[in-house]
């Protein structure tokens, strides 16, 4: 019983303790909040409202008055290359870094902004250089990351796989997929240098870095198509259905040509056939209706289109059963027939675009790294079109 009234005595004197802890914070921060100019909290008001140009102005009057308010001119500076001025956000940072009495760790910090700064404005040698005397800093790994950005845009594939690695290796996660891309594009410059044997040799590396890279087996098959072996350039292409069923449309002309080269060109239909039925494709179609024509006759071709208008109703299909029906079509109906054709393909074509996964930017041809946000393997191996009809 004792113990609970000592418990109910000491209730007040610690509420007590807390109110006068309270008054003492809350005088401090409003004692710290007079002596902040007024500009402060314009450019604060014009910032949160989305009026740089308004905000840059009551910033640049405080650093005219106060030249010793290191964090405004960070502030600045940041706003000065969000807007795209990056030649004035470059002198702000480069007047701090000039300043004797900065702390080393701010020192550190406009070091980082001016990268930044050169970054944006496309400066990437000078990037480059200040990134590089960041990576012992605190901001290793923002610079790490910008050294790859930097190394991808300029092509530089050697250094983007080392600066991969680096990353990996600091705790800043996988980076598998996109060393197997930077190995693929070295292979591709080998192979358009005709140095198939170095080319191979890296698409080695990609597949060891990443198995499910359909890109190095599709590269690997175009290596062995240029040394005229043709079987190993089937096996290597054939590898893409084990790995993405959906990329097969990507070489899909590429088997069917070289089964004509081999003269096993109806084998290389079924092949396709096989595929088309197991992953609906416009681009698979395609191959399959000309070959179909080719081999075949026109009204198979013409009830291939039919069945699959039926498993996938879209424009893209309704244009390659016009093509069909004008094949087999008596010439009096002809002009009319093509009048249709010619508006269901203006109309399909639009349609007739992959489309990035991550950005939305969308192309006619299929690309492995966006070009929208320079990300790897965002772009589905279909149409928009069959994509919105698949959801």
């Amino acid at each position: 019983m004792e113990f609970e009234i000592w418990w109910l005595l000491s209730i007040p004197l610690f509420f007590s303790l807390g109110w006068i802890a309270a008054r003492v914070d809350i005088r401090q921060l409003l004692s710290e909040s007079r002596s902040l100019p007024n500009g402060y909290f314009k450019g604060l008001n014009f910032l949160l409202n989305d009026q740089h140009d308004k905000a840059i102005d009551a910033f640049i009057d405080i650093v005219r008055l106060d030249p010793e308010a290191v964090e405004l001119y960070f502030a600045l500076g940041n706003l000065f290359r969000r807007r795209g001025e990056t030649e004035r956000a470059i002198r702000v940072h480069q007047n701090l870094l000039s300043r004797p009495d900065l702390p080393s760790e701010q020192q550190t910090q406009a070091m980082f902004e001016l990268g930044q700064d050169y970054l944006k404005a496309g400066l990437l040698d000078r990037a480059e250089e200040t990134f590089n005397q960041l990576v012992a800093s605190p901001y290793a790994m923002q610079a790490r990351r910008a050294l790859l950005e930097i190394y991808q845009r300029e092509k530089e594939w050697s250094r983007a796989i080392d600066a991969a690695n680096a990353l990996q290796e600091s705790g800043a996660g996988g980076r598998q997929k996109e060393i197997a891309q930077f190995y693929c594009e070295l292979a591709q410059d080998e192979l358009v240098h005709t140095h198939p044997e170095a080319a191979l040799s890296l698409l080695e590396k990609a597949d060891a870095t990443d198995r499910h890279n359909v890109r190095a087996a599709i590269l690997s098959g175009d290596v062995h198509l240029s040394k005229g072996d043709i079987d190993k350039a089937i096996f290597a292409w054939r590898r893409v259905e084990q790995q993405s069923v959906p990329h097969v449309s990507l070489v899909a002309q590429r088997l069917m040509d070289a089964y004509r080269k081999l003269e096993r060109p109806q084998e290389g239909l079924n092949l396709l056939k096989g595929y088309l039925a197991e992953a609906p494709s416009i681009d698979l179609l395609e191959v399959v209706f000309k070959a179909t024509v080719e081999l075949d006759s026109v009204e198979a071709a013409n009830q291939l289109v039919i069945a699959e208008l039926r498993r996938t109703p879209t424009l893209l299909g309704l244009d390659k059963l016009l093509d069909a029906r004008l094949l087999a079509a008596p010439p009096e109906i002809r002009p009319e027939l093509s009048v249709v054709k010619n508006l269901v393909h203006g109309y399909a074509q639009k349609l007739a675009r992959y489309q990035c996964s991550h950005c939305g930017f969308k192309a006619r041809q299929f690309y492995w790294q966006c070009p929208g946000c320079s990300r790897w393997e965002t772009y589905p191996p279909r149409r928009t079109e069959e994509l919105n009809v698949m959801n």
